[in-house]
């Protein structure tokens, strides 16, 4: 089976990262749209007119099911959008709903960052306003989080200044969990822990948009199996069962050099 996974850039490799574990048996095609990116900072009719070129091109490569690996794009593309097309299609949205589910009975508050588009939309609004009745959770843009990923930045001398003003004006002592709310957050837990002055918790989507990707896959499909431990040892970045694309071109060596580097960063993200 291929697995189709996009992204606005580099971002949604962190969920291939964690796919490669999860999902043995699968090959997978990674399309980071490297022309547009940050979708973030973009409208959302911008946003849905990149999906629909993407699905398209997944779909004439035939894959069996995409991961929408973008929470940005996960926001414009509505559930009942993605039902729309013959196979299945997962989105990503912030870990809002998990994050307060495992950290309520601890003391303190929960922080969301996410891209601009993200925040301001309706429907992390109203998740928000679904899930959190003791009025714990927080929401931040962090922009700049996703061009810092997509130059390579993950120096701590660059990401923690811009955290520290960003969140200047945020109770950083009373924070118990962070959730990423963008797939490119996850390159900078080093920067992170950093800023908070106590242990802080980080939660993001990836394994759960995986895991629904799993369950719906099951219903067509028998071979699909979950690799149990999610955090094992990890294995070698460099795969023969990823084809990648950049804004639907096959990428050249010297971009897959780049991964690479990416993937690397990610293997370290993963121990902390």
């Amino acid at each position: 089976m291929k697995i189709g996974i996009f992204d606005s850039g580099m971002g949604g490799l962190s969920v291939l990262h964690r796919a490669l574990r999860m999902i043995p048996e699968a090959d997978f095609l990674y399309y980071a749209d490297e022309e547009h990116v940050p979708y973030g900072e973009k409208t959302r009719e911008q946003v849905r007119g990149y999906i629909d070129e993407i699905i398209a091109f997944m779909i004439k490569k035939q894959v069996d099911a995409i991961v929408i690996a973008c929470n940005t794009a996960t926001s414009v593309a509505t559930k009942e959008y993605r039902s729309q097309f013959p196979l299945p299609i997962v989105g990503m949205e912030p870990a809002v709903k998990k994050a307060v589910e495992e950290y309520a009975d601890r003391p303190g508050r929960i922080l969301v960052a996410a891209t601009p588009i993200t925040i301001q939309g309706d429907k992390l609004h109203h998740l928000v306003d679904r899930v959190d009745k003791r009025d714990m959770v927080d929401l931040v843009a962090l922009p700049k989080l996703v061009r810092f990923a997509e130059q390579e930045i993950f120096d701590q001398n660059q990401v923690v200044p811009y955290l520290k003003e960003a969140l200047k004006n945020y109770p950083l002592e009373e924070y118990k969990a962070f959730v990423l709310g963008c797939t490119h957050f996850n390159y900078f837990k080093e920067s992170y822990q950093e800023i908070f002055p106590n242990k802080i918790e980080f939660v993001d989507g990836n394994e759960g948009a995986l895991r629904e990707l799993i369950r719906r896959m099951e219903k067509e499909c028998d071979t699909i199996r979950v690799k149990n431990g999610a955090n094992d040892a990890v294995k070698s970045s460099k795969t023969d069962r990823v084809t990648y694309y950049f804004s639907g071109k096959q990428i050249s060596s010297a971009d897959q050099i780049r991964i690479d580097k990416y993937m690397c960063q990610l293997d370290r993200m993963a121990l902390i």
